[in-house]
């Protein structure tokens, strides 16, 4: 390239650059000649937010959180199920959705659930996890009853809005399977977009049972990972968004054998379910059970592995996000027998002697 060439390019970097810094301090000036006005905190704001009760406040935010979660889900699943189910939109099936968007959907669902509602209440949004909290991390008993009741609201709001926003597409898909003699509650029915049934060959509960329990330990590790101050991978603005996406995961791999990996999220919409399509829905296949109650055992299984084998307490201390129950001293006798100082003053004494020879000869 001729040297011409070259100064031609320079002038023109150049002459952009100067463009870019001139919109630059236009844009600057702009904006302080018109800032934003920042609005003034006034004393009855302050005064009414401290007159909510605090236990009214988190009630919401668990069921505005599981409503988030939810609804985006199951939402999901109904634009599938009947596009799905329709012999005029079946070959287009795939525009109206895919396991794989519904996984998504309750992905992110569950990502504005926790940035929305979690600096309110703590972010439960499951019945088990607020037991595991209360087992393993002192959240206190008292709270328990009241959370998992607005859990199980908040779901059932997300099925009653759905029904409403469906009601007609719901309606003439529920006639088209009565009418061809299949009812309204099983696998892929209109009943289905609410909660999970088995397929028509699972009729071996055992097997529902496992991978139930599997998949709600498999989630509440990665979700105890995710609130561990000493794990060094998950930032706070990184929990939402990975704790999404372990539930996304097993929504991938297990959603087409059935499960349901929440007791709230079940129970409020199977609730919805038999109030518009009977008490079957709680009844077939005899799976409803596994559904609501295997969550929890299966999670407390999950956290007392986590807690046993992968807890570390004294980074957790160390991080300043945890004290000895027992005071500096007892820290401080701990380290000594367990013979950290030693290690750390080896440690330390390697490094200098590294230090101060030389090794290229």
């Amino acid at each position: 390239m001729a040297n011409n060439d070259l100064n031609r390019m320079e002038t023109i970097d150049t002459a952009q650059g100067d463009v870019e810094l001139g919109v630059t301090d236009v844009l600057a000036k702009h904006y302080s000649r018109h800032p934003v006005e920042r609005r003034a905190i006034s004393q009855r704001q302050l005064d009414f937010e401290r007159a909510r009760p605090r236990w009214l406040r988190e009630m919401l935010a668990e069921a505005t959180g599981v409503f988030f979660y939810v609804f985006p889900g199951i939402a999901s699943i109904a634009s599938f199920t009947l596009a799905a189910g329709n012999p005029e939109t079946a070959p287009l099936t795939p525009v109206f959705g895919s396991l794989f968007q519904i996984g998504l959907a309750f992905a992110i669902g569950i990502s504005f659930a926790i940035i929305v509602c979690a600096p309110t209440s703590g972010g439960h949004f499951n019945p088990a996890v607020t037991i595991c909290l209360a087992v393993w991390q002192g959240f206190p008993w008292k709270k328990v009853p009241y959370f998992i009741f607005s859990q199980i609201f908040g779901s059932f709001m997300a099925g009653m809005m759905l029904m409403g926003m469906y009601h007609e597409q719901l309606s003439e898909f529920a006639a088209r399977t009565t009418a061809a003699g299949e009812g309204t509650v099983f696998n892929g029915g209109p009943a289905s977009v609410l909660v999970s049934f088995p397929n028509a060959n699972q009729t071996n509960l055992g097997y529902l049972v496992l991978i139930e329990f599997f998949v709600c330990s498999f989630i509440i590790m990665v979700i105890w990972a995710c609130i561990d101050p000493a794990n060094p991978f998950v930032s706070p603005a990184q929990a939402p968004y990975t704790i999404g996406l372990v539930y996304a995961t097993m929504v991938w791999g297990f959603a087409d054998i059935t499960i349901s990996t929440n007791m709230a999220r079940d129970l409020g919409c199977r609730l919805v379910a038999a109030i518009f399509y009977g008490r079957e829905a709680f009844t077939y296949h005899n799976y409803s059970w596994i559904a609501i109650l295997i969550n929890i055992p299966a999670s407390l299984f999950g956290v007392t592995y986590y807690e046993l084998v992968m807890r570390d307490s004294l980074q957790k201390i160390g991080k300043g996000r945890a004290v000895h129950a027992e005071g500096e001293e007892a820290l401080q006798r701990h380290i000594t027998n367990s013979g950290l100082i030693k290690t750390l003053s080896n440690a330390k004494h390697q490094i200098e002697h590294v230090k101060t020879h030389d090794f290229s000869s």
